[in-house]
């Protein structure tokens, strides 16, 4: 496996970097290009989580994926989070799909997985890549930034729904535009068929979060797979003890853990082009009284 860090510049010109995890074969069949998993920790906008980074993106590669963690931009660097950090993430894209022959990925299959903060980040981004508004003002065009799968966990998808009061530097980096601000709110028919996963016991981005999102997705015909743990609390990552710190045992969670292999079957399902509603309204038909 070859890993890099990479700086790169985004849509509005400012510089971020990505850590990528490539896995390369000599001679590799066209049909046996990797997907990609790119990974947006959390971290309360301040940092980045450690274990919701590089241990998540190698568990993908282990899967078959190549991988690559965005570090975007925090509310200590020069400017507002937004719409930089969501731009971050669609230059990834972008990147990677200019590049996918060198890195050895199928362009259409490009996946991003968020948590926490970084749900925030994650879902902002797909708002982004379909506003025509953002599309004039940087220049791209929503084929081009969009992913083509999203995975958000515990996420944060209004900023307005944690169980604490945003005050001081936060509450003065928080975007103007209300579709930033409340994720839910851009939506859209083309937003990526989306997989969640959420704690129903979760302290810090209220479950709320997650099930605003998914009425949001459900109104406009976006496919998605919800998963609602009834324990996990916050922070877990891929929910094994190894991640788990010493005074946090709760982290490491056998049940909760499951949300990674159902990931995988979700993306093998959204991969394959698969369309399951295809005689959605034969059965409809069948159950309907007549």
């Amino acid at each position: 496996m070859e890993t890099k860090q990479i700086e790169l510049k985004n849509f509005n010109g400012r510089t971020y970097s990505i850590a990528t995890y490539t896995v390369k074969h000599h001679h590799q069949p066209l049909d046996k290009l990797r997907p990609l998993a790119i990974v947006v920790p959390g971290g309360s906008f301040t940092h980045l989580s450690v274990k919701e980074s590089e241990p998540v993106a190698l568990a993908y590669v282990a899967r078959g994926f190549n991988a690559c963690v965005v570090s975007y931009n925090l509310l200590q660097d020069e400017g507002k989070i937004y719409p930089d950090a969501g731009l971050d993430v669609l230059s990834t894209v972008s990147y990677y799909r200019d590049h996918a022959v060198d890195y050895q990925i199928d362009p259409d299959k490009i996946m991003t997985i968020g948590f926490s903060a970084g749900g925030h980040i994650a879902s902002a981004a797909n708002y982004l890549a379909d506003s025509p508004k953002y599309q004039k003002q940087f220049g791209y065009e929503d084929d081009q930034v969009r992913p083509n799968a999203t995975i958000l966990g515990y996420p944060l998808t209004d900023v307005h729904k944690v169980a604490f009061e945003i005050g001081g530097k936060a509450d003065g980096a928080l975007p103007d535009d209300e579709k930033l601000v409340d994720t839910a709110l851009g939506v859209t028919p083309k937003t990526p068929p989306t997989f969640i996963f959420q704690s129903w016991n979760d302290p810090i981005c209220l479950p709320t979060n997650a099930m605003a999102y998914e009425e949001a997705l459900f109104k406009n015909g976006v496919k998605c797979e919800a998963h609602m743990f009834d324990t996990g609390f916050h922070g877990y990552s891929l929910a094994t003890p190894e991640l788990a710190t010493n005074d946090i045992s709760w982290q490491g969670n056998q049940h909760v853990a499951q949300w990674f292999k159902l990931s995988l079957e979700w993306l093998a399902h959204v991969f394959s082009g698969i369309d399951y509603d295809e005689n959605k309204d034969k059965l409809t038909n069948l159950y309907m009284p007549k």
